[in-house]
């Protein structure tokens, strides 16, 4: 594991990957926070990494608690960095407490670290600045 934390906003559509802006395993629940960590991968070009993500308790439209967030990617290059990670958003209150983040090839965990999303004390959140010029 290269860094975990808090990153500045990822385009999942861009090459480029986040940028670490805090290491840390606490995350304050403000809208628009990206947190998780980078791996490196070496020498596994094509290999399958199966990801989990494990929220805290994430509600769908009815209600209802939903899955964690699971899936597959192939690892593109022999020498490849690969960000797993989440942010928060509206409503807040169903993102608060622990995630788990785990990454596995061929079934054996290669990188894992859990977050804790936390309501800052005095009860503020940042709102992203939806301000257009």
């Amino acid at each position: 594991m290269r860094t975990w934390g808090i990153y500045s906003q990822w385009d999942s559509d861009s090459k480029q990957l986040p940028k670490i802006g805090q290491v840390t395993t606490h995350v304050p629940a403000e809208v628009d926070i990206e947190f998780g960590f980078v791996v490196n991968v070496k020498g596994a070009k094509n290999q399958e990494l199966d990801y989990c993500i494990d929220h805290p308790g994430i509600l769908d439209d009815e209600g209802n608690r939903r899955a964690a967030f699971t899936g597959t990617v192939y690892v593109k290059t022999n020498d490849w960095d690969f960000f797993l990670g989440d942010t928060i958003w509206n409503p807040i209150n169903d993102k608060l407490g622990q995630w788990h983040l785990t990454l596995k090839m061929g079934g054996t965990p290669v990188a894992e670290k859990s977050f804790d999303v936390f309501l800052p004390k005095n009860g503020m959140v940042r709102l992203p600045d939806r301000t257009t010029r």
